[in-house]
């Protein structure tokens, strides 16, 4: 059985549901739904074949031609999917809900799976996620200079019940030259986009969400225009620690990275830090004395926060002192200061 259903019926069933994308994987590895599985219809070759076919000769050579390359493979991807979706029950979608949908429908229809297909396919998804999350209003920024242990301080937040989206965790980058450290390769931004929204789609949005002060790229990933200017407009809790105290933190979340890739990330911004002050750094860091060169790093990076700073409006800014950098205390903090401020008003 096929049945062709919106976007809003096909997510709320998404979560119980298996979902098979059966565009190509290049396309899938761009960006796709949360959870979603790749069942393509074509490789991406093929796709490239079928596509230019299609402008050249028309709809019925493309056809043809598709015919052809997909005959040998139904096998395959009816058992594919009978892994994915063993109960025999899947949404399905492509990119606008067109031919590759159809034709993978009436396969697996066929062979006796209930199909649903999402009326107008990924770029459904893509608009309907977009229109939600410029809808999303009671957001807190945390900010602080870089060491405050805004990230940690936010995730012991959400260990406290407080409703929080964590933007480095989906980027899977810490936000500086020394972002990528440790972490997993970055998704595209438009994956970033998808993840972001199902985050968002779990939160009470009546309720406050609180995320970390962030510029509008994370490493390499962009984040969406239209959640990005809410994020501007938002009032901003400014943690303000010591420089003492923020170094600490620092030497033990990089110390532990190799030298190598450590003097590698001070050369991305060897320019902006002056040729001299690199240097400096660098041999601080080949004697593993960390603290100095965190200390000459710090200088750079106070001056850039400060400048970002400048230009929100200072009446959203709420200035919170804390004399510790652990982060449950903080998270405690920030939470107490934000339900007085609320109260307040």
């Amino acid at each position: 059985m096929t049945e062709k259903i919106d976007i809003e019926t096909f997510l709320g069933l998404a979560e119980r549901l298996p979902v098979a994308d059966v565009r190509s994987p290049g396309e899938f590895e761009h960006g796709h739904i949360p959870g979603a599985f790749n069942l393509p219809l074509f490789t991406n070759d093929e796709r490239a074949v079928v596509g230019t076919l299609y402008k050249k000769s028309g709809r019925e050579a493309a056809i043809l031609k598709g015919l052809d390359i997909v005959g040998p493979k139904m096998s395959g991807i009816v058992k594919q999917a009978r892994r994915n979706a063993p109960g025999r029950k899947l949404l399905m979608h492509c990119w606008r809900g067109g031919m590759r949908s159809e034709s993978m429908a009436w396969l697996l229809s066929t062979a006796g799976f209930d199909v649903r297909v999402l009326i107008g396919g990924y770029t459904a998804y893509r608009k309907h996620i977009r229109e939600k999350l410029s809808a999303v209003s009671r957001l807190v920024v945390l900010s602080g200079a870089t060491g405050s242990g805004k990230t940690e301080t936010l995730l012991a937040m959400k260990q406290l019940g407080v409703q929080v989206v964590d933007l480095e965790g989906l980027a899977n980058h810490k936000g500086s030259a020394f972002g990528a450290l440790g972490e997993a390769p970055q998704p595209t931004s438009e994956q970033f986009e998808n993840n972001l929204y199902r985050e968002v789609s779990k939160l009470d949005l009546q309720k406050p969400v609180f995320l970390e002060d962030e510029s509008r790229s994370v490493g390499k990933v962009v984040i969406p225009e239209v959640f990005f200017v809410k994020m501007r407009e938002a009032p901003v809790i400014r943690l303000e620690m010591a420089k003492e105290l923020r170094i600490l933190r620092l030497v033990k979340d990089y110390a532990q990275f190799p030298k190598e890739q450590l003097i590698e990330s001070v050369m991305k911004i060897e320019r902006k830090l002056g040729g001299q002050n690199a240097k400096t750094i660098i041999n601080a860091i080949q004697t593993e004395d960390f603290e100095t060169a965190i200390d000459k790093v710090l200088v750079y990076y106070d001056k850039t926060y400060s400048y970002g700073l400048e230009k929100r409006d200072r009446n959203k800014i709420h200035i919170l002192k804390t004399d510790t950098h652990d982060a449950a205390e903080n998270a405690r903090l920030v939470t107490e200061f934000w339900k007085n401020k609320t109260n307040q008003q």
